[in-house]
């Protein structure tokens, strides 16, 4: 039995209603429900939660989903404190058990404290910006990519407790030109190649 846990960080706040990651969390628990041999649980940000059962939930997972907006080029501060609660909860407690470095040499091995080794995580991102922003010459970005640029600390801190990432997906435009069924439709492709196509061959949880 594989366990996939799933974040919804889709906050709700001021216009922003979090109805687009609310949908893709949904069609996640939908996806992982009909197949056989994956067990589930789900977390939304929004609602109350108890930072140590977070914890066992990182734990008893194999797999990590994050479903995330961006607002101002940083995940919003609720998915953020989420985070920070939950890390700090599961310091020593299965999630990191220190930065990694001895007193002996302390300018090396920072980051390999990580407890949850041979776990992965996928993440999704949604944004206003187009993707021709990140691709295109001159453009706001300078052609570098979601996962090379603003999600980089993001990688490095589920990298800081020993999980290896699975390959993202981003959305574009979602609030100028939304075209949500084209996107659920991508994304189910996308979790169907990740989850269904590799364990057929073993290698599910390959790091793209």
């Amino acid at each position: 039995m594989k366990k996939i846990f799933i974040i919804n960080g889709g906050q709700v706040f001021e216009h922003s209603g979090g109805l687009f990651n609310r949908t893709l969390s949904d069609a996640t628990r939908e996806f992982f429900s009909v197949l056989p041999g994956f067990e589930v649980r789900y977390t939304d940000i929004n609602d109350p939660y108890d930072p140590e059962k977070e914890v066992e939930n990182y734990v008893w997972a194999d797999v990590v989903i994050y479903h995330t907006p961006i607002w101002w080029f940083q995940v919003p501060y609720g998915l953020k404190k989420y985070i920070d609660e939950v890390f700090s909860a599961g310091h020593q407690k299965g999630i990191y058990l220190s930065d990694g470095r001895s007193s002996k040499n302390p300018a090396i091995n920072y980051g390999t404290g990580g407890s949850l080794h041979g776990r992965k995580y996928m993440v999704t991102s949604s944004w206003n910006a187009p993707d021709t922003a990140f691709t295109l010459p001159g453009e706001f970005f300078n052609q570098r990519s979601v996962d090379d640029g603003v999600l980089f600390g993001f990688h490095r801190m589920n990298a800081f407790t020993g999980m290896q990432p699975l390959q993202s997906i981003h959305f574009h435009d979602v609030e100028k030109s939304p075209q949500v069924d084209r996107d659920l439709a991508l994304y189910k492709e996308h979790l169907n190649k990740l989850f269904v196509q590799k364990h057929q061959t073993d290698s599910v949880y390959s790091a793209a």
